[in-house]
């Protein structure tokens, strides 16, 4: 049925937004009363579900009474009861309908309007047709079919009226708009607009003057050349007169038609300025209408969010415990009482929820950023300083503070993704640069790959590390800090894992990391990440881009691979939830063994294990020698693949599977900390990254204020000390673009900024330019010389 798909209403971007959130939920009311269940003929040929019969004039009948006139007070043009076709089982359903700005919505009773819509059709696309005396149809092409029935011939021939007048506005509103074009136009460029064209009328009035001067004048000197050539004079100045005579002509002939081409100018500008003008107040309005339908939006799911919550008691899940194949953060279908209910949707809450669980409830008025058991300062005192001598375990809890996402998202309408002022809400107590380097977290596996003798087996190890460094990203759905240009992270485990790590922000547009990490064990990886977004209404897509090398150095292999795609669903509506997909091929430029790894995408119909990600190794002739299967939130596993005589590779890999004495477990993800949930959902791992460390280069992520301050449960002060920690980076960028303007007028040579302890070069493997380290950073911090780091905190 056409009914049960949420397409979008059409062009229009409020019925864009409307059909866009009509989500399935779990909240439903009763069926509208008197509407008994019928089993009409439907018309075959209906596009979008079963065109209702005859028989139904008893359910219309019981409705009471049918559509009201347009509410007062309401901003519709129409508003009342209709009679719906739901499906052969329900038959018509009363429903109230309000016709409003081009659209057609409706609810299940008059109360509804406050809170729930249960769809809506754009006339301005839609097709209205007479069946009968009672019933008509609206559709717009296929994906949306409303069989409606009104309680008399005269309700429906004032439904229908009605319905036309609204959909020839529609189409009006939509050809001027599309003559205006799609930009949406600002006050301020209204304003130079119209200041533009009054100066530029009056210019041409000015012209219109001089062209009655020059006729006036033209006239006069042509009547005194005239006069003079009755004069009798020599046969050389009557000659000479007409030259003049004619040029003065020529001169006239020349102004006047510069005149009349000003004056064209002028009409077609004044024609263009009223569409303009028309075309700008269209946007206006659509895009006050836009905001207040998103207000309202945000107001109603928080009004659903409460009531279900007194209603509902959920039992709290264990973070990181396996559960069924399905996503645990996709709610699973219930059972469907009427077909309206795939069309419940829930959008934009005016809080961000918080866990709930340790006996913190989320209340709006805790500012004070303390949990309920122990207080913050409490909890950071047995942080120690040195993390050599002990690591710490926890972190101060992270405070319930509610957020108006609402007053947020309206200022960001329009605006580049990337470059949104967000506030530290959204953000947890680490940069990205240490995010990176959570990388590392499975590094034995790299111990392991160096030890291997054979190089199939070690790209199994390589493609079980590839895995690992997406296992953290199950649960964490807040973003990490943006480090500032210059921005360093190091971790020095020599001592005690046998490697150390360093990674510094080298660009700022586009947003870059390097990445450099040297193990004792035999190992190099390296790396430099740029970070792409894409926001998709419903998601949002984070591509990184960038070459990861791994380096063995006894065997010399030499490993390289790309990231997959993130996706964080649910932006707007509902609980955060983080997806991998994509394939990832793992090269040996050595060897030329290869490894294809696929990360499954989570599907809701799809009966496999969520999460999944397979894998083949091959030789350089083609040939699998193991195959890998697991989740990347999980574990990896390994088979062999030994193929008997006459067994094929599909087969020979089947088995495989089913050979469980060649399974060997490549890897598994450790469990979380005890209470990660009220920590961010760090891992052992993440919460020592933000220790403070003595020793540490003055732009080392530990060192940033509005990071630590948010660690402490400090936000108000974290989000003050984050803009001023982004408006003294804009001045240097443009004190940095003001002295390159300087040198460039001068002739004089300017050295744009270059990294301090990475340098940009080519790659001999993968030909791309990449920033490599260049060495000096730890000689620096034995000597505690870092005279060469700039001031950026």
């Amino acid at each position: 049925m056409a009914e049960l798909r949420a397409a979008a209403a059409g062009p229009g971007p409020v019925a864009a937004a409307v059909a866009a959130a009509a989500l399935p939920g779990p909240m439903a009311l009763p069926a509208a009363p008197g509407a008994a269940p019928a089993l009409p003929s439907p018309a075959a040929g209906s596009g979008a579900g079963p065109s209702p019969g005859a028989g139904t004039a008893a359910a219309a009948a019981a409705g009471g009474g049918g559509s009201g006139s347009g509410g007062a007070g309401s901003g519709s043009a129409r508003e009342g009861w209709l009679f719906k076709w739901t499906n052969y089982i329900k038959g018509y359903q009363r429903r109230w309908f309000v016709l409003s700005n081009g659209l057609l919505s409706y609810y299940r009773s008059k109360a509804e309007m406050r809170h729930t819509c249960r769809g809506t059709i754009n006339l301005a696309t839609a097709n209205i047709t007479v069946e009968d005396s009672c019933n008509f149809i609206i559709s717009n092409g296929g994906a949306q079919t409303y069989h409606l029935k009104a309680s008399s011939e005269v309700e429906r021939q004032r439904w229908v009226t009605a319905l036309e007048l609204a959909k020839a506005k529609a189409v009006k509103m939509l050809e001027e708009s599309d003559d205006s074009g799609d930009e949406s136009v600002s006050q301020t460029d209204k304003t130079e607009l119209q200041n533009t064209l009054r100066t530029l009328s009056s210019k041409v009035e000015d012209l219109s003057t001089c062209n009655d001067l020059i006729a006036k004048h033209g006239t006069a000197l042509q009547r005194s050349l005239s006069e003079l050539e009755t004069l009798r004079l020599p046969a050389e100045s009557t000659e000479k007169i007409k030259q003049v005579n004619e040029r003065a002509t020529l001169f006239r002939i020349t102004s006047n038609a510069m005149i009349n081409a000003c004056r064209d100018f002028l009409m077609l500008a004044q024609t263009h300025s009223k569409k303009w003008q028309k075309s700008l107040q269209h946007e206006r309005d659509q895009r006050i209408r836009l905001e207040e339908t998103l207000e309202q939006l945000a107001k109603q799911h928080n009004h659903l969010e409460r009531a279900f919550r007194g209603a509902t008691v959920l039992p709290a899940s264990a973070p990181g415990t396996g559960g069924s194949a399905k996503d645990p953060c996709c709610p699973a279908k219930g059972d469907l009482s009427d077909e309206d209910d795939d069309n419940e949707f829930f959008d934009a809450p005016e809080i961000i929820t918080m866990p709930e669980t340790m006996g913190h409830k989320r209340t709006g008025s805790n500012i004070s950023g303390t949990s309920s058991d122990i207080s913050l300062d409490e909890q950071y005192k047995h942080q120690v300083e040195d993390t050599k001598k002990e690591k710490r375990t926890r972190i101060p809890y992270k405070p319930n503070y509610s957020l108006n996402l609402w007053s947020i998202m309206k200022n960001c309408i329009g605006k580049e993704l990337s470059k949104i002022p967000m506030p530290v809400n959204f953000n947890e107590p680490l940069s990205m640069l240490q995010r990176l380097t959570e990388d590392l977290e499975y590094h034995e596996l790299l111990d392991r790959a160096a030890k291997c003798e054979s190089s199939l087996e070690q790209l199994c190890y390589v493609a079980a590390f590839t895995v690992s460094s997406y296992s953290t990203t199950v649960f964490r759905t807040s973003k990490p800090f943006n480090p500032l240009l210059g921005e360093t992270f190091e971790l020095d485990r020599l001592e005690e894992n046998g490697y150390r790590s360093l990674c510094e922000q080298v660009s700022h547009h586009p947003p870059a990391a390097a990445h450099h990490a040297d193990s004792k064990h035999g190992w190099t990886l390296r790396q430099e990440i740029k970070i792409t977004s894409k926001f998709r209404g419903k998601y949002l897509s984070i591509m990184p881009l960038g070459t990861i090398h791994c380096v063995f150095h006894s065997s010399g292999n030499h490993y390289t691979w790309k990231k997959v795609t993130t996706t964080v669903h649910n932006i707007i509506v509902g609980k955060l939830w983080i997806d991998q997909s994509g394939e990832i091929e793992i090269v040996n430029h050595k060897t030329g063994d290869k490894c294809n790894l696929k990360f499954v995408p989570y599907s809701y119909f799809s009966r496999d294990v969520a999460r999944k990600v397979t894998g083949e190794v091959t030789d350089p002739t083609g040939k699998v020698h193991f195959v890998l299967l697991g989740t990347w939130d999980e574990k990896m596993d390994c088979y062999k693949v030994t193929l008997g005589a006459g067994d094929n590779g599909a087969e020979g890999r089947q088995r495989a599977h089913e050979a469980e004495d060649s399974r060997v477990l490549l890897w598994k993800r450790n469990p979380l900390p005890k209470y990660a949930e009220n920590m961010y959902y760090f891992s052992e791992l993440a919460l020592t990254l933000n220790a403070p460390e003595s020793g540490t280069a003055p732009t080392d992520s530990r060192r940033r204020p509005d990071q630590r301050l948010m660690e402490n449960g400090r936000w108000d002060e974290a989000n003050a000390e984050k803009q001023r920690l982004e408006e003294k980076q804009r001045l240097s960028r443009k004190r940095r673009e003001a002295e390159a303007a300087r040198a460039t007028e001068d002739g004089t040579p300017y050295d744009p900024y270059k990294p301090l302890w990475f340098e940009r070069k080519k790659d001999p493997v993968t030909q791309e330019l990449a920033h490599v380290y260049k060495g000096g950073y730890w000689e620096s911090k034995e000597k505690q010389d870092w005279t060469l780091c700039p001031d950026i905190f």
